[in-house]
C-alpha cells in the first residue's frame, strides 16, 4: 500500500510550487506510475492533492472512480469556509466520491501562524471527524507544536502527519523536531507517514544512514501500528530517487521488524486510519 503519491497534468493546471524544480516540471500520470507499482508489488494507493483547487480534487475522485487501484483520495477543501460540510457531501456524491478519505491544506505555506486556531478551521476539522475523514498535516518542523493544540481541540478527528513532520535531515537539527513529535505521538488519533524523507536530506549527497535517525524516531514514538509507508512519487525525484529505489531503501530501513510490524507499515496502518476498503491482491 502506497499511502502517499501524487499525479498531475500541467496542461490542465500549472503548479507554481514546481517552478525552478526541473525534475517536476512535466505531467505525471497514473498510467506512468502503474508499472512501477507492479514492479514494487504495491496493490493499492492513496493519491494526495497538490494544489488548493477543488477542481483538482474532483479530477482525483474521477480517477479513483475508474482506477480500482486508487483506494483513497486526500483532496483539498476550503477549511475556512462555513460551508465545508456541504462541500464534502457534494464531493461524495460525485463519481469516485466514496474514495474520499481525507483532506489536506498546505499549512507550511500559510503566512498566518494561527491558521489552525481559526474558529472556522477548528469547526471544519470537527466536521472531518463527523464525516469520518482524516486531516493530512503537512508542516515545517517549527509548526509541529501548533498541530498539538489543534489535535487536542478536535479529539474525534484523525490526523495523519505527512513526511514525518519534515525533519531537518539536511542540517541535522533534529532535537526540537523530536521533542514536538514526541508530544504529538502521545495523541492516539495521530498517525505518521514514513515518506518524503529523501527530499528533506541533501539532494546531492544523501545516504541511507542519513535517513535512519528519523525512521528510528518514528518507530520509537508512533510504533508500526501508527506508521504508514508512502512513496511521495514523483516529488522524490528531486533527490534522484525513483519508485523502485525508495521502495528498496525503505525495505532496508525496516529490515529489523517482525512480519506483523512490517505488514502494519506497508498496508495495515493506512487501511485503518484512512478506513480504506480491502484489496484481495494485498
Amino acid at each position: 500500500m502506497d499511502a502517499h503519491h501524487h499525479v498531475w497534468d500541467l496542461t490542465r493546471r500549472p503548479l507554481p510550487w514546481t517552478d525552478g524544480l526541473a525534475p517536476l516540471q512535466r505531467s505525471f500520470s497514473f498510467a506512468e506510475l502503474e508499472p512501477q507499482l507492479d514492479h514494487a508489488g504495491v496493490a493499492g494507493t492513496v493519491v494526495v492533492q497538490t494544489v488548493a483547487d477543488r477542481e483538482e480534487t474532483c479530477e482525483l475522485l474521477a480517477l479513483a472512480a475508474v482506477q480500482p487501484r486508487v483506494l483513497g483520495v486526500v483532496g483539498w477543501f476550503d477549511l475556512t469556509s462555513t460551508g465545508v460540510a456541504d462541500d464534502l457531501d457534494a464531493a461524495r456524491d460525485r463519481p469516485g466520491g466514496d474514495r474520499l478519505v481525507g483532506v489536506r491544506h498546505q499549512l507550511q505555506v500559510e503566512a498566518d501562524p494561527r491558521w489552525l486556531a481559526r474558529p472556522t478551521v477548528r469547526q471544519a476539522l470537527a466536521v472531518l471527524g463527523d464525516r469520518r475523514l482524516a486531516y493530512d498535516v503537512v508542516v515545517s518542523p517549527a509548526q509541529l507544536s501548533r498541530v498539538v493544540t489543534a489535535v487536542d481541540a478536535t479529539p474525534d478527528t484523525t490526523f495523519i502527519l505527512d513526511h514525518a513532520g519534515k525533519p531537518d535531515l539536511r542540517g541535522g537539527q533534529l532535537e526540537d523536531w523530536r521533542a514536538d513529535l514526541a508530544e504529538l505521538a502521545r495523541r492516539d488519533n495521530v498517525a505518521v507517514k514514513l515518506s518524503g524523507l529523501v527530499t528533506e536530506a541533501d539532494w546531492d549527497q544523501w545516504s541511507v544512514d542519513d535517513l535512519r535517525p528519523a525512521v528510528n524516531t518514528l518507530l520509537e514514538l508512533f510504533g508500526p501500528a501508527r506508521t504508514m509507508w508512502g512513496s511521495d512519487w514523483p516529488v522524490s525525484l528531486l533527490a534522484g530517487v525513483d519508485y523502485a529505489t525508495w521502495t528498496g531503501i525503505s525495505k532496508e530501513l525496516l529490515a529489523g521488524l517482525s512480519t506483523q510490524e512490517s505488514a502494519a507499515i506497508w498496508a495495515g496502518t493506512a487501511r485503518r486510519f484512512y478506513q480504506l476498503p480491502g484489496n484481495e491482491r494485498e
